[in-house]
């Protein structure tokens, strides 16, 4: 009896040390977790604040990295945002030059900033859609807005339409006008007022700049809008 007892024992302290153990390395795992992610949100916002585009580019790729793996934190989200306004929202000048206009890097960041569907991300994208000229940045943060889906009081709605009305006079452009199509069709059911909606399709229906196929999808859209039944006047 005394030896079950003994024995009992040593397997109940064996477990508790074992517990310990896994909790104490647990701990430590944890701590050099949140230590290598602070380095890491350190690295990102170094190489996002620096003056060339080549170290933008290496914050972008860790960011996208970080996207992938549902990882990001406020400090990247912060990234993001600085390197979707590249030269747009925060300017870098020599001698009156604007030396940080970076399309490409406010495209990617766009681009990003999608495939994190919060309040904050669909904010930053309505920020560059109405401030930046460049179609191929507009074109991004339309496509990303349409992916987050989000439209509250029809505010991505009515980005999209004044940004589809002023590209259509400066410089039209078919894939542009493309995915204005793909996030109004994914955007269509969230939609209070759809009158900022149908008048930007009907430019995009009657603008011979555009191709063929996309003034034909434009229509069709604007066929199933106006069949729809739904108000179109603003209050």
């Amino acid at each position: 009896m005394k030896f079950i007892k003994k024995t009992a024992l040593l397997a109940c302290v064996a477990f508790t040390a074992t517990s310990l153990f896994a909790q104490q390395a647990k701990e430590e795992t944890n701590v050099e977790s949140e230590y290598l992610s602070s380095v890491e949100d350190v690295v990102i916002t170094e190489l996002a604040n620096s003056d060339g585009r080549d170290n933008k580019l290496v914050a972008l790729q860790y960011l996208e990295s970080a996207v992938n793996e549902g990882r990001t934190t406020p400090d990247m989200m912060a990234a993001l945002d600085q390197l979707a306004g590249e030269g747009i929202t925060s300017e870098s000048r020599t001698n009156g030059r604007l030396m940080n206009n970076y399309p490409d890097i406010r495209a990617k960041a766009c681009d990003l900033l999608g495939q994190v569907a919060t309040e904050e991300s669909k904010n930053s994208l309505v920020k560059i859609a109405l401030a930046d000229n460049e179609p191929m940045v507009i074109t991004a943060a339309i496509r990303s807005l349409g992916n987050i889906g989000m439209n509250d009081h029809d505010d991505v709605v009515d980005t999209i339409a004044w940004a589809t009305k002023k590209n259509s006079v400066l410089n039209p452009t078919s894939s542009l006008a493309l995915e204005v199509l793909v996030a109004y069709e994914k955007l269509a059911d969230t939609v209070e007022d759809k009158s900022s909606m149908i008048q930007a399709l009907s430019q995009i229906a009657t603008n011979y700049h555009y191709v063929t196929p996309v003034r034909t999808r434009a229509l069709e859209l604007l066929k199933k809008l106006q069949g729809s039944g739904k108000k179109s006047n603003k209050k």
